[in-house]
Order: structure tokens, then sequence, then C-alpha cells
């Protein structure tokens, strides 16, 4: 036997990649067949209906509240400086004190307005 594998150095690699494959195959035909036996055969009517995610269907919508919008154009509006903040980060050092005192300004208007 050690002839074999000394003249195939990968037939151990194979015979593991078999075992793996049929212990996989097995582990998943008895999850099905454990699964079968266990479930219920109970087909009540509301299996049978129609499923619609979501919140159910009110007479009156929901109100949102306007915080909410607020909070929103917030996150926006510093997404928006982050992404002009990134590239002055990068070439921080090329801009020097301009490319500090541009961004600055920039930071003051977005809180000022």
């Amino acid at each position: 036997m050690t002839h074999v594998i000394n003249s195939h150095p990968y037939l151990g690699i194979f015979f593991l990649f078999v075992v793996t494959v049929v212990a996989f195959n097995a582990t998943l035909a008895a999850a099905r067949f454990i699964s079968r036996k266990l479930a219920k055969l109970d087909t009540e009517k509301l299996k049978l209906t129609i499923y619609e995610c979501g919140p159910e269907v009110t007479k009156q919508p929901n109100t949102i509240s306007i915080q909410f919008y607020l909070i929103a154009l917030l996150f926006i509006l510093f997404d928006v400086e982050i992404i002009f903040m990134f590239p002055w980060a990068i070439d921080f050092k090329l801009l020097g004190w301009f490319g500090f005192v541009e961004m600055i300004l920039f930071i003051l208007l977005l809180t000022i307005g």
C-alpha cells in the first residue's frame, strides 16, 4: 500500500476529497430524511392562502414625522461632506495651509447653512 501512495503523491488528497464528499452527502440525506419524518403533514387553510409581506393594510396610513426627513437630509449633507473630505485628506501635504483653510471654510459653510 505504501508503494501506491509513494508513486501517486496526490492520492491521499483525492481520498480525503472522496471521504468529504461522501460524508457531506450522507449528512444532507440524513437531514432530509429526519425533516420529512418530523414535519407535520398539516395542510390547514391558512397555509394555502396567498402570502403578502409587509404591514397589515389599514384604513388610514400612518404618518411619518417630519423629523425623519430632517435627519435624512442631515445624513445626506454629512455624507457629501465626507465625500469631499477624502481627496483633501489624501492630498493634505500637497495642499498645505491653503487646502486646510479651504476645508475649514467648507465645513463652516455647511455648519452655518
